[in-house]
């Protein structure tokens, strides 16, 4: 004959209640660590928004000198980069570097070309696309503009080593990436600015370099990470709630 134990009963509704506690518990932890996620990519929202608007106010500005050499050390990318400014001086064509580009125009190079100031220093051109059928300067040779110029453009900040999966190879002359300080170690430039300057689209005779082809994109996902991660917060809570609430049949 079987008999029943008060204490069994007990034992097992303690234990469902541990099991709960621990479960409520854990998603209450994730709740907060969902909010949290959650704030921080608001946050950075924000501050994707801000930058949006001042690159916005930065490219349609007056164009204000290139910086010189006392500003170099400061030149960084969240404050400087995509300014447009006016820089002044003679190009050095024979020192040009092709690097490797695609653009809505194909594949081809970007032009970069050393321009050398009446102080002596030095900042490197990006005077834009050039097909790789006109990669020879001798098709272009319209285009290699002497004498005093004056450009006009948006300051970009260095971009080292190389491209995805790709280095740079100075040795050989291929060039995946706008690296400024390698090319001017490469070409022997002396005092060079640390950031380059893409050209506008000022006409160019023969047509080549093709300018003005910068292109400004920011990666903006934030609203979307945010409401994802306020979502799970809302199902981590829910869980919580319903673990608490849930009822084992009696034992």
């Amino acid at each position: 004959m079987a008999l029943d134990h008060p204490l069994i009963g007990e034992t097992a509704d303690a234990g469902h209640t541990r099991s709960q506690l621990i479960f409520a518990g854990a998603m209450l932890f994730l709740t907060l660590i969902f909010l949290g996620l959650g704030t921080w990519q608001v946050q950075r929202l924000f501050w994707k928004l801000d930058l949006i608007a001042r690159v916005d106010a930065r490219v349609t500005a007056t164009p204000a000198p290139a910086p010189s050499s006392t500003a170099w050390p400061g030149i960084n990318a969240e404050n400087d980069e995509y300014r447009r400014v006016t820089a002044t001086g003679i190009f050095r064509h024979d020192e040009e570097t092709l690097v490797q580009a695609v653009t809505d125009l194909g594949p081809g190079f970007w032009v970069l070309t050393p321009l050398e100031q009446a102080d002596g220093t030095t900042i490197l051109i990006n005077r834009g696309f050039v097909p790789a059928d006109r990669r020879d300067p001798a098709a272009r040779a319209d285009g290699e503009i002497e004498g005093l110029v004056k450009i006009t453009g948006l300051i970009r900040i260095s971009e080292p080593d190389g491209a995805f999966l790709r280095s740079n190879n100075p040795a050989g002359g291929r060039w995946y990436s706008r690296d400024v300080a390698a090319i001017a170690t490469t070409k022997g430039l002396g005092q060079v600015a640390p950031y380059f300057i893409d050209a506008d689209a000022t006409p160019i005779p023969g047509g080549l370099p093709v300018g003005g082809l910068t292109v400004i994109r920011f990666r903006n996902s934030h609203l979307v990470y945010a409401v994802t991660w306020y979502l799970l917060a809302v199902m981590s809570a829910g869980a919580a709630y319903a673990i608490q609430r849930r009822k084992f049949p009696e034992t």
